[in-house]
């Protein structure tokens, strides 16, 4: 079977087994399993910024804070339709990211990753203190889930988790899926390419800061999105989205489950969500452990979970098969 073959009946597998999710789950396995896909959006799009490009950024938080202050006061001012209210959030972040992008890809390695860091703090205290605005340390609460209005006057509510899951899950399978397609396309080859020699691709005529803001800017709409979907499920916008350490989740999820693939981040989004949540019930150090287990996982396993299980695999397979 072609490793293209494979890939979409995996894909297609993963895809059903989702769907099947709220008929057959109870209400805390559906919520967990829409954080797992949050953290999975979040994930994919970083990893285009740091896997396929090589770029480490601390400051993506940021980028997910305005998708969800976006969606919060687009609705609280404008329109409290989930649809509009996705599409303000992932405008805020889309513009906040070249903002930062615009100041931060003229610089590479360590000092493109405090700038970053700083510009993500920079917004953290901006919505920590902007208390007329964002609602300060309260943040943005009571966002509603109104129904979803399509053509026809058709309106589908999402109030209740089991409706609201569907809506995530479509967010989550348009992201997977564009992802995909950035990185075959013509764009994230050369992304690669700037990932692997980024001087030799100005001397071939690749306009790499360009690319790399291009790419910082569609990894901060990718954030933004999951941002916004995480207000709507939680029902408000809290300033620690900003955070430095909710920047480091989706390098943590890169590492866990590889830099070099496409299901990488998804996996390690799946295995970061679940042992948290397992660690918790057991004891209250859980963050000790939790960070332990983190990195002998990380260290164990070098290429990432799946990239070690595929190298596993492809010394396994029979020769000409793949």
């Amino acid at each position: 079977m072609r490793a293209e073959t494979r890939n979409a009946t995996a894909a297609a597998a993963v895809f059903l087994a989702l769907c099947a999710v709220p008929f057959f789950a109870g209400k805390f396995a559906i919520y967990l399993t829409m954080r797992i896909m949050l953290l999975g959006i979040f994930a994919v799009g970083y990893n285009l910024l740091l896997g396929q490009t090589g770029l480490l950024s601390f400051g993506h938080g940021a980028f997910y804070a305005a998708g969800a202050y976006g969606l919060g006061l687009f609705g609280a001012r404008f329109s409290t339709d989930p649809l509009l209210g996705v599409a303000a959030g992932v405008a805020a972040a889309l513009l906040l990211a070249l903002l930062v992008g615009y100041l931060c890809v003229r610089h590479t390695e360590i000092y493109f990753a405090m700038l970053t860091l700083a510009c993500g703090m920079m917004a953290f205290s901006f919505f920590w203190n902007a208390r007329e605005i964002t609602g300060g340390d309260d943040g943005l609460i009571g966002i509603v889930r109104a129904p979803v209005s399509l053509f026809g006057g058709i309106e589908l509510p999402i109030g209740k988790d089991g409706q609201f899951y569907f809506f995530v899950l479509f967010f989550f399978a348009l992201s997977v899926w564009a992802a995909h397609r950035i990185r075959q396309s013509p764009f994230g080859l050369a992304l690669a390419g700037i990932r692997e020699n980024a001087r030799r691709c100005e001397f071939a005529g690749v306009p790499v800061r360009r690319y790399r803001l291009a790419v910082f800017v569609l990894s901060g709409a990718f954030a933004g999105l999951a941002g916004s979907l995480e207000a709507l499920l939680e029902s408000n916008a809290r300033p620690f989205m900003a955070h430095w350490t909710h920047s480091a989740e989706p390098v943590l999820v890169s590492l866990l489950g590889g830099l070099s693939s496409l299901a990488g981040p998804l996996v390690g989004g799946a295995i970061f969500v679940a042992m948290r949540e397992i660690i918790q019930r057991f004891t209250e150090n859980w963050m000790l452990w939790f960070g332990i287990l983190l990195l002998v996982i990380i260290l164990g396993f070098r290429g990432g979970v799946v990239g070690t299980l595929s190298a596993l695999f492809r010394k396994t397979v029979a020769p000409g098969e793949g």
